[in-house]
């Protein structure tokens, strides 16, 4: 047995156990008709028995031929959630096809962004690329075989940092082709490579200098959009951010012009806005868009260039909305 850090144990296991329903997932697997899949799948949970049983039922049914579990430790002074988090760990333990699973549990609580940063680099200390899947990012059967797919194709481009199945602004922006490439970076549901995470800055080491030199006015014109994400940095330099990874991930992208893969449908469905989430308490109608489908083959843009207007629409939309569109928006979500 080897371990990786004080507070988590890891071993590699094979199991052929317990069989969880994914019959589901495999009636309705017609677009992508894949026996197992080759691509190794991570899955980040901590203490959400029924929103990690759906999304371990979706991998379920796609049969990865590898599997990473990383699981956070519960919090000593939260009541009844040591049993969830055990609960949690018997779910995804149910593993009933051909399959070789790594394990990294934490034995007490690390936190989000201490237990997905240390996770992610566990895994690609041991494979080059993988598909990311949280605890409350419920994929359709497509997205399995969409992320292999791309993580082929883009393995040796260095300009493209990830692939995304989320897209919430799929009705907004028709798209002629499976997918396209955003300066923005969503990590419901997506996969990467190692020599991406690699480069992965938690402390956003260079951020003072690069603050000075106003490069954020290269991505964005608007000054309330600079603004946003000048805040956000200036908190996350400082540690005094949130308790996160995600905003250092952009971070590292936009330091290096990398794009992102986006799908043209949105193949991702964040079904975790609740009391009991981290982030993601408030439901938004944008953001909790069903999952749909995507065809294939897939129909690739002829050239490696940034969809501008896309970016910037997510932008407005999502991270600094105006008054009308936050109206806009509780109203949907109040209809939902």
């Amino acid at each position: 047995m080897r371990h990786y850090g004080a507070s988590c144990l890891h071993f590699k296991i094979l199991l052929r156990c317990q069989r969880i329903d994914a019959t589901y997932f495999r009636r309705n697997n017609t677009s992508n008709p894949v026996s197992q899949l080759n691509s190794s799948v991570v899955l980040i949970v901590f203490n959400r028995p029924e929103t990690t049983r759906q999304v371990f039922a979706a991998i379920a049914a796609a049969r990865p031929s590898r599997l990473f579990l990383i699981a956070d430790g519960p919090r000593a002074d939260r009541l009844g959630e040591a049993e969830r988090c055990a609960e949690v760990r018997q779910i995804i333990s149910s593993v009933d096809w051909p399959c070789q699973v790594e394990t990294n549990f934490a034995s007490e609580n690390m936190g989000c962004r201490r237990r997905v940063i240390s996770g992610l680099n566990w895994v690609f200390s041991i494979v080059e690329e993988a598909i990311i899947l949280e605890d409350d990012c419920l994929p359709d059967p497509s997205f399995f075989l969409y992320c292999a797919d791309l993580l082929a194709r883009y393995r040796n481009r260095p300009q493209v940092s990830m692939i995304s199945g989320f897209n919430a602004l799929e009705k907004d922006f028709p798209f002629e082709f499976s997918y396209y490439y955003s300066l923005l970076y969503h990590v419901w549901g997506w996969a990467t490579w190692r020599r991406a995470w690699s480069q992965y800055d938690e402390r956003l080491s260079a951020w003072p200098e690069i603050k000075k030199t106003g490069m954020l006015y290269e991505l964005f014109p608007r000054k309330d959009f600079v603004v946003h994400w000048t805040q956000i940095f200036d908190g996350m330099h400082a540690g005094t951010g949130p308790n996160t990874w995600d905003y250092q991930w952009v971070y590292t992208c936009w330091m290096r012009n990398w794009l992102s893969v986006v799908p043209s449908r949105n193949l991702v469905q964040n079904i975790g806005f609740g009391a009991d989430a981290t982030h993601t308490r408030k439901p938004d109608a944008i953001q909790t868009l069903p999952a749909g489908s995507v065809r294939f083959p897939l129909t690739h843009p002829p050239a490696i260039t940034a969809w501008t207007e896309f970016a910037l629409q997510v932008q407005r939309q999502i991270y600094t909305p105006d008054i009308p569109t936050r109206i806009v928006r509780k109203i949907k979500s109040r209809l939902r």
